[in-house]
């Protein structure tokens, strides 16, 4: 295809827009990498050097052998994968019943998740009902609150919407259920956006802090989000805290070694996550979101 002049014009001012935005996006991310291998003092006098002996692994060390940090992290793991399951599998299925032709109040029950969308109990109402289920200090306090999503719904819904409905049909006519439809024809077409929802339910719930931060009190619970939140913005060395100045520039050089370990650790699942759910990402987005 031979483009016009206007035409390779346009692509080549696409090219250096989408090059700076790369750059914007990737630059952060390769300076927390290389900062959590430097030595902080090196890092702020020198900025980024080549020599062997300005590169340590000592945050990453100190991450290892501190219980609170890789129990954080075990923790969002055990969270973030008990959210998605249930999430995925509550909105899965109440979209595959809303996608169902001739369910009897179908536009009103549509009508009613809409609403929950824009308008809520508040704060307040939702830590009573968590604390009066007995949920205050457990696991289902992070899972369940949230696990309903109506965007989820929606995009689950208009997916199904798009598979044949012959195919049921057709198992319908050999007798089977419609638990069976669901089970046996549904779900083995619906992979990408059964991906789409669980790495979106991941990721959310990952980043997530506030829930823990309202409804758990045990240390020991506490996602590594909120580990990290501590480390970052409460641990702030104040210089009239500590006497001794020298122990102050050691812990602020542990400190500082530690925040950029501790952010690259909390990358790491997702970074490993997404080339596996890649392939059906656009498929599920795309599909998913137009009706």
């Amino acid at each position: 295809m031979n483009n016009s002049k206007n035409d390779r014009l346009l692509l080549f001012i696409n090219k250096i827009l989408l090059s700076i935005i790369v750059i914007i996006v990737v630059f952060p991310l390769l300076y927390v990498l290389l900062a959590s291998f430097l030595e902080p003092n090196v890092l702020l006098s020198k900025g980024f050097s080549i020599s062997a002996s300005d590169w340590t692994i000592e945050g990453y060390k100190r991450i290892l052998m501190d219980g609170t940090i890789m129990r954080g992290f075990f923790n969002s793991i055990l969270y973030s994968a008990g959210f998605t399951i249930v999430t995925v599998s509550v909105c899965v299925l109440a979209g595959y019943t809303l996608s169902a032709e001739g369910l009897v109040g179908k536009k009103a029950l549509m009508i009613f998740f809409l609403i929950t969308m824009f308008f809520n109990g508040g704060l307040i109402p939702t830590y009573l009902v968590v604390r009066d289920l007995g949920m205050l200090n457990t696991i289902w306090a992070i899972i369940l609150p949230n696990a309903l999503s109506v965007w989820f719904i929606i995009l689950a819904r208009t997916y199904f919407k798009a598979i044949p409905n012959e195919l049921k049909e057709a198992a319908r006519i050999d007798g089977a259920s419609e638990f069976k439809i669901f089970l046996k024809i549904v779900l083995p077409l619906s992979k990408p956006i059964i991906f789409v929802l669980a790495l979106y339910a991941f990721i959310g719930q990952w980043n997530a802090y506030f829930d823990a931060l309202i409804y758990l009190d045990d240390r020991e619970l506490y996602p590594l989000q909120l580990v990290l939140r501590s480390i970052l913005i409460q641990n702030e060395v104040q210089p009239g805290m500590i006497g001794d100045q020298l122990a102050m520039a050691e812990l602020q050089r542990i400190s500082e070694i530690i925040k950029y370990s501790s952010i690259v650790l909390a990358s790491l699942p997702l970074l490993i996550m997404y080339p596996f759910f890649q392939k059906y990402f656009e498929k599920g987005v795309m599909v998913g979101s137009l009706k």
